[in-house]
């Protein structure tokens, strides 16, 4: 009985386990008036090809700046420069993988 009851725990904390995208990025973003899918979108006719937009998020994450942000005046007037990161060179580049997973428009054209 203790040995279920260990697995049935296990399991749920394992099926419930969010990554550091959903802990960190979503909640941010989801009262924000641009959905974080358009940053995706804004940084690929940008910066195009996947190593470049991960390079690109990556360097704005860890020191965000109006120089090298992806926002219009507009947004930079109405919300500002975020703030940096406070997520490991490790937790980042897990973060930015699971969004570029995400919201990757090449793997799903057909």
């Amino acid at each position: 009985m203790v040995k279920q009851l260990f697995v049935l725990f296990l399991l749920t904390g394992v099926l419930s386990a969010q990554t550091i995208y959903e802990k960190n990025c979503l909640p941010c973003h989801k009262g924000m008036a641009v959905k974080i899918d358009k940053f995706f979108y804004r940084y690929l006719l940008k910066y195009s090809s996947e190593q470049e937009v991960k390079k690109a998020m990556i360097a704005y994450l860890q020191n965000p700046n109006v120089k090298d942000t992806i926002l219009v005046d507009g947004l930079i007037n109405r919300f500002g420069v975020k703030k940096k990161t406070t997520l490991t060179p490790q937790e980042l580049q897990e973060a930015i993988d699971s969004y570029w997973q995400e919201y990757n428009v090449f793997d799903k054209l057909k």
